[in-house]
Parts: structure tokens; sequence; C-alpha cells
């Protein structure tokens, strides 16, 4: 699974906003990898802590208590490095997670940008007299 393109202090994913551009077949690939992980609710929730936490990061043991086993925890945040949402780093006897650079906002920027354009073709439609 191919991670997205991250460079520089305004980083973006690999892909365009949804509707600048018609998407790539390996683009496509990379996003709809992005969106499978984040369909599960346990994963969401994991990906929600790691990147709400005070320090930018989070210790495996800060955010495991999401009501599944610990392997479970341990399969769904490496689904989740998979999908080049979260980076890690072992420290000892303990893997501290934090979201990958640039992919958060770059996915917020692809979606807002969806709805921008969608909001931009309904509008003119919605006209009351």
């Amino acid at each position: 699974m191919p991670t997205p393109h991250i460079s520089g202090p305004t980083a973006t994913a690999c892909c365009p906003p949804i509707a600048t551009a018609a998407l790539s077949e390996g683009d496509a690939e990379t996003m709809a990898a992005m969106f499978k992980a984040l369909s599960d609710p346990v994963r969401l929730r994991l990906l929600s802590r790691v990147a709400s936490h005070p320090n930018g990061e989070a210790c495996v043991c800060d955010i495991a208590d999401v009501g599944v086993s610990q392997p479970t925890v341990s399969h769904h945040l490496k689904k989740l490095r998979e999908a080049g949402l979260l980076t890690s780093e072992r420290r000892g006897t303990w893997v501290y997670y934090r979201p990958a650079p640039g992919v958060l906002a770059a996915l917020g920027e692809f979606l807002a940008d969806a709805e921008k354009a969608g909001k931009e073709e309904i509008a003119p439609a919605v006209q009351v007299s």
C-alpha cells in the first residue's frame, strides 16, 4: 500500500482535492485505503485518541482502553500505520504513535473541497422566490 507523498511545512497528501481534478488510479487506491482504515469505529477512536493527545503523540498504554483486547488494539494500530495515517516509534517496551505529518489536514482538505463543490452545485437550485 503506497503511503501519501508528504513534504515540507505545508505538507499535503498525494491526492488533489476531489472536486479539483479526477483522481488517478494510484491516488484513488491510496485514499480508499485511508478511508477503509477509518471505516472501523475502533480505528477511528484510536486515531482520535492519538491525534487529540496533549503531546501530539500517545503511548499505546494511554490509548488502549477502547473496549477490545490489547492484541486487537495492536492489530488496529497496525492497519492505521499501513494506511499511512499513523507513524510509530518504539521507546523501550512501549510504542508511541502520532498522526502522519500532514495526512489529517490533507484528508480534511480533500473532503472540504468536495463539500464546497457540492454546495456550489446545490446552491443555485435552492433559490427561494
